[in-house]
């Protein structure tokens, strides 16, 4: 397991377990204060949508065209916005830290 660090709407900060090898929607889904991900990871609703701190972001794969698309369309899009369906995690990401952006 490794750490993924989650602000939540309220801007409260957690420190959860996330299993690398899973996407980072997974572990956020599960959490009260976390993701919808009504589309179950298929990169179709946006519902997973965080932002990546700035920090991080050029640790991360870059967007594939379909998750691109999807992120423009979002009213609450910002330069480090991401659909943690698309964000596997990996051990090198511990500590990565992701801010739930704001339901659309």
């Amino acid at each position: 397991m490794t750490k993924l660090l989650v602000v939540d709407r309220d801007g409260e900060e957690h420190e959860v377990e996330c299993k690398p090898g899973l996407k980072i929607m997974e572990t956020l889904r599960e959490l009260d204060y976390g993701v919808a991900a009504i589309c179950g990871g298929m990169c179709s609703c946006a519902t997973c949508h965080v932002y990546v701190d700035r920090n991080w972001a050029d640790q991360l794969p870059a967007p594939m065209s379909d998750e691109r698309e999807l992120l423009s369309e979002l009213a609450h899009f910002q330069d480090n916005s991401r659909l943690s369906c698309q964000v596997e995690m990996t051990e090198s990401l511990a500590g990565l830290r992701v801010t739930i952006a704001p339901d659309e």
